[in-house]
């Protein structure tokens, strides 16, 4: 054998000999007025690429996986699990099972050669014929941003997860930021990307299969939100959807939770191509422990959101490139041709508005807060009442501010997270800093990354996005005992309903399913005056029955546990949108403050003209003269003119109601009826 000039042996790593070279440096473990050694053994790694892999830990489940009177399943066998009921969900009619899966992302690791390295053992050969598809696999990328410290302390990383901690997101960072185009993180740490050429939601192409239960169940017809399709096209868009996500090198999957109450949730699995999307989805649903997503099992609904490819124009029952498509009896959704995130949490909501009163329980869309004492308030209002602002109220416990049910027990948040419009987190900050939260198409500076929450360029609709958890005074878990008041908050720009009321149950059902605000005039060009607009239910656009449905439930679940209604108006006095002035927020909250102290309930009332509310004659720290609006218009002919057209618009929205009678006679339509305008 070789040796050097010292006699040392000259070996490769491999043991093999090499030609000897210069000698071997040698140094002292200690050296006298030296800094201190740092030196450390080599990290055990042959390439960088082996190096990198030792950067990300992998540990072992918190718990095993059991089914009755098993043994826990191993790492592999919870791995294949997990893969064949992800292969399951994206089954195509072209294959007999769905395709041939493998975690995590194709970037990071190379592909099994054939099927039979692949941890799902069962894949059978197409039934019909053989694509390109059906030969390659498809990465998924599931779960990357699970539950972080919200309510386990003991948050282990499952094999088939990819992250599992307190920054969790990060990966869904990564994805976003390397391969989808306008995506940047913020300068407090939060997500910036675009959704495209949509940028709201597409009421006009969402679309309902109507088959003989829908078609006896929902609300079909004048004023409905619910436009038909039929199976046969739900299935070619279906097919459209799952073949495109199989054609992908990756998608993302995420596996989540519908509302908090325990006893009534709703487990969603969510198939997305953009990481924007499953980012999204992390934050509006409720995020699994380790322990619940082993256990798992088969999703209640499926979502298949293809958004970045569009549905064929000339397909029947299609009007434009893009397609929301609900389907009941198969339990799944299908989006194709809008990148608009919204539409995902919008179409589970309208699910909930199904599913959830066929269980008794009333799906709201609402925002929901507590008191210290435990008396819970709902606020209904539509976009510029001042709902968020509201119902966010720092000195109250936040239970959700925008979609919740009311069960036998109480209330509950259906959702995980917030959506407001990004405005509202401008001076903000703790809402938005770091992951996983995200906005959607703003605007923010080029060097210094701070966000022009202002600058609309892009659209008015401007989006955040965050777990409930930035919400300091987030109640967790967001549930609460039956509420004590609902308050249906109105904009009102013509200035003539009183700045607060109190209603009786058939006043609130009437109020309730017309869903009054007005739109501000000068938001187009040429309009002059306020334009009414209504939304049932306070939500038109996501009910799935006719609302006078929902609204008897709620007037059935005030009357059980004793609740009072209240109309609270935030918009304008002393005359009309341009002429009179918008009520000061600080007298609305004084309003609400004494409708969550019970003192308004004590107060003095009387009955006003037409419209028939009952308005206080005094509230503490608000101007006595204003809490009767025609006491603030100089002119009382003006006012008396614009109450009778107000009213006259309510009457003609309601007409669109009054051909439905709900329950056995229609003595219940008459006094919904009865409670409205009366001239």
């Amino acid at each position: 054998m070789e040796t050097n000039g010292n006699e040392e042996k000259v070996m490769n790593g491999n043991g093999t000999k090499r030609p000897a070279g210069l000698p071997k440096i040698t140094t002292t473990d200690k050296l006298q007025d030296v800094c201190e050694d740092m030196s450390a053994p080599t990290v055990k790694a042959r390439t960088i690429d082996e190096l990198h892999s030792l950067q990300k830990k992998k540990s072992a489940p918190a718990s095993p996986m059991k089914g009755p009177n098993e043994a826990a399943l191993s790492v592999e066998e919870r791995q294949k699990h997990q893969l064949r009921s992800i292969s399951a969900s994206l089954a195509s009619l072209t294959r007999q099972n769905g395709p041939m899966l493998v975690k995590g992302d194709p970037a990071e690791k190379s592909v099994p050669a054939t099927p039979k390295d692949h941890p799902n053992e069962i894949v059978a050969a197409p039934t019909i014929s053989v694509s390109d598809s059906s030969l390659k696999f498809t990465h998924v990328l599931y779960n990357l941003s699970p539950a972080g410290e919200r309510k386990y302390n003991n948050c282990a990383e499952a094999v088939y997860l990819l992250t599992y901690t307190h920054e969790f997101g990060a990966k869904l960072y990564e994805q976003a930021i390397k391969y989808e185009k306008g995506s940047f993180v913020t300068s407090t740490g939060a997500l910036a990307t675009l959704s495209g050429a949509k940028t709201g939601r597409a009421p006009r192409d969402k679309r309902v299969v109507k088959d003989d239960i829908t078609g006896e169940d929902l609300w079909w017809g004048k004023g409905s939100p619910n436009i038909e399709m039929d199976e046969h096209t739900f299935m070619v868009n279906r097919e459209r959807a799952v073949d495109y996500l199989n054609s992908l090198e990756k998608v993302f999957v995420n596996d989540q939770y519908l509302n908090w109450d325990p006893e009534n949730r709703i487990k969603v699995r969510i198939v997305s191509a953009r990481a924007y999307h499953s980012l999204f989805m992390n934050n509006m649903c409720i995020r699994p422990s380790p322990e619940e997503l082993e256990e798992f099992g088969t999703p209640d609904f499926t979502i298949y959101n293809a958004g970045q490819f569009p549905c064929n124009r000339y397909t029947h029952c299609m009007t434009s490139s893009t397609s929301i498509d609900l389907n009941l009896a198969r339990k799944e959704m299908v989006i194709l041709g809008t990148q608009y995130a919204g539409e995902m949490k919008k179409g589970l909501f309208s699910v909930m508005h199904y599913l959830m009163p066929k269980r008794q329980i009333l799906s709201l869309h609402s925002g929901c807060n507590m008191g210290k004492d435990g008396d819970v308030a709902l606020f209904f209002g539509l976009s510029g009442t001042g709902k968020t602002t509201l119902s966010t109220d720092p000195n109250r416990y936040l239970i959700g501010d925008d979609e919740h049910c009311w069960t036998e027990t109480g209330v509950s948040n259906i959702e995980g997270g917030a959506m407001p419009n990004a405005l509202t987190c401008q001076g903000r900050r703790s809402l938005i800093s770091g992951k996983p939260s995200m906005l959607e198409n703003v605007i923010f500076d080029e060097h210094t990354r701070e966000v022009d929450y202002a600058d609309r360029s892009v659209t008015e609709n401007t989006r955040a996005s965050y777990p409930i958890e930035h919400i300091s005074n987030a109640k967790i878990p967001c549930v609460g005992p039956h509420p004590k008041n609902v308050i249906l908050l109105a904009c009102d720009a013509f200035g003539v309903l009183p700045p607060v009321s109190k209603l009786n149950l058939a006043q609130t059902m009437y109020h309730f399913i017309s869903g009054y605000t007005p739109l501000v005039a000068g938001t187009e060009e040429g309009v002059k005056e306020p334009r009414a607009t209504f939304s049932a239910c306070f939500g038109a656009a996501f009910i799935m029955f006719h609302p006078t449905r929902y609204a008897a439930m709620l007037a059935e679940k005030m009357k059980q546990h004793g609740a009072t209604a209240w109309l609270v108006n935030t918009g304008w006095s002393g005359g009309s949108y341009g002429s009179g002035s918008r009520i000061k927020l600080a007298y609305t909250r004084k309003i609400i403050d004494a409708i969550h102290s019970g003192s308004l309930l004590k107060a003095e009332y009387m009955k006003t003209e037409v419209f028939g509310l009952e308005i206080p004659t005094n509230v503490e720290g608000v101007p006595s003269e204003i809490l009767n609006p025609v006491n603030t218009w100089p002119d009382k002919q003006a006012y008396d003119d614009t109450l009778l057209k107000l009213a006259g618009l309510f009457k003609s929205n309601f007409e669109t109601f009054t051909d439905h009678n709900f329950g056995e006679d229609s003595n219940l339509t008459e006094e919904i009826l009865a409670a409205g305008p009366n001239f």
